[in-house]
């Protein structure tokens, strides 16, 4: 009962003081204890576990502590840890010791979910105190940004995270790639790869730049390492054209060009897009890709026709034809890569477009936060297809003005 009988400031300034001076000169490997000693010291918490989602999004996996009772994964349907982050909401259950309640928190960088951090703190009844809820969610944040900054330097999270063997061609592809989720005010991007530990052709990127945010996805030619390096360098182009400040047309010509000279032979298949935050007009230009498709009020209402041009690392191209779409609040845009349509269920047949259109009808009515909705989505893909793709397949949400960014924030910050 330490944090509830004691002054809950001195508590929250002994813990975040305590996580960060020992953070400095920690190993990766000991962060799960520092997190761990530093909650049992400042708020009488125990029991405390820190877990990371698998590549696959299907179970929370503990991170290795020399403090922590051994623990099995956990899979994220049908757990109260897996609740707490398909929800991105907290989550707590009766602990074994009067008083106390066992308590699951969305391991959240901003607002894109990591995992869970498992905690038994004090408890009145049934209730965890608000102003304790409030100091965890702060702390979970911290620990999830002091995740992020140590596992630079060590691979105990990454191989945490992987419960199969990665290819090269995967593990190069997603050294580069930006986190899966992002948001702001009025704005959702989130993303989804896979197979996850055998991608070998297809990538996305996305930057948010005061008045735009700007998106695009790339299918390489074929499989495999050399796909995997056209599309490193696809968006290692993509970047260096947008950072240079080129519009459309200029990266579109600066990127064929790049592609063509390093990677003679491969081509490139691509969508860029821009968005203007304030008023929601969208342009884009398609280089031989399949079309993105609107969601508006729970309905895929059209194909984002444009003529296209041809894929990148051609000399000879069509001419670059931009696409223009005013998009109403709540709008959602969907980029996504022919692996999706093309994915063969059992039987032979295609997943088709069709097939897309109906699952985004479904799931634009549970109101899922914007990363459950593609998770859930990667799952059902699977199932389609019997459990396994014989295609890269990617796919990047773009959620505007719906409010959804608060569906990612946790609650005391609602």
């Amino acid at each position: 009962m330490q944090c509830m009988e004691g002054d809950l400031d001195s508590s929250a300034a002994r813990l975040f003081e305590g996580l960060l001076r020992r953070t400095h000169l920690s190993l990766p490997s000991d962060l799960a204890d520092v997190v761990a000693e530093e909650a049992e010291a400042a708020l009488g918490a125990s029991d405390v576990v820190l877990s990371l989602a698998n590549h696959e999004q299907t179970a929370l996996v503990p991170v290795p502590s020399r403090r922590s009772t051994s623990r099995e994964d956990q899979q994220i349907e049908g757990t109260f840890a897996g609740r707490a982050f398909a929800t991105m909401e907290l989550v707590t259950a009766p602990a074994a010791d009067a008083g106390r309640r066992r308590v699951w928190l969305p391991l959240i960088d901003g607002t894109e979910r990591m995992g869970t951090l498992e905690v038994t703190v004090p408890a009145r009844g049934d209730m965890v105190a608000p102003e304790l809820v409030k100091l965890l969610e702060r702390y979970t944040h911290a620990v999830a940004q002091a995740m992020l900054s140590k596992g630079l330097y060590g691979d105990v999270f990454e191989r945490v995270r992987r419960t199969q063997p990665m290819t090269i061609g995967a593990e190069l592809l997603w050294s580069v790639l930006p986190p899966l989720t992002y948001a702001t005010k009025g704005l959702v991007i989130s993303a989804m790869l896979e197979p996850a530990y055998d991608n070998g052709g297809d990538a996305f990127d996305y930057a948010v730049n005061d008045t735009h945010a700007h998106v695009a996805v790339f299918d390489a030619m074929g499989h495999g390492l050399a796909a995997s390096g056209a599309a490193v360098f696809s968006v290692a182009a993509y970047r260096n054209s947008r950072r240079a400040g080129d519009g459309l047309i200029e990266s579109y010509d600066a990127i064929n060009a790049a592609i063509a000279e390093q990677y003679a032979g491969r081509f490139v298949t691509a969508v860029f897009a821009q968005l203007e935050l304030a008023s929601g007009g969208l342009t884009w230009v398609s280089a031989g890709h399949p079309p993105p498709l609107l969601v508006r009020r729970a309905r895929v209402v059209k194909r984002l026709d444009v003529p296209p041009a041809t894929p990148l690392g051609l000399f000879e191209h069509d001419e670059v034809v931009i696409g223009h779409e005013q998009l109403e609040r709540g709008d959602v845009v969907l980029i996504y890569t022919d692996g999706l349509t093309e994915a063969r269920q059992p039987g032979g047949s295609f997943l088709t477009e069709e097939g897309l259109t109906d699952f985004l009808r479904q799931e634009a009515t549970a109101e899922l936060p914007t990363p459950e909705m593609l998770r859930r989505f990667r799952h059902t893909l699977l199932e389609r297809v019997g459990g396994e793709l014989r295609d890269d397949a990617s796919a990047v949400l773009i959620h505007w003005k719906g409010a959804a960014e608060e569906r990612l924030l946790p609650e005391s910050v609602r």
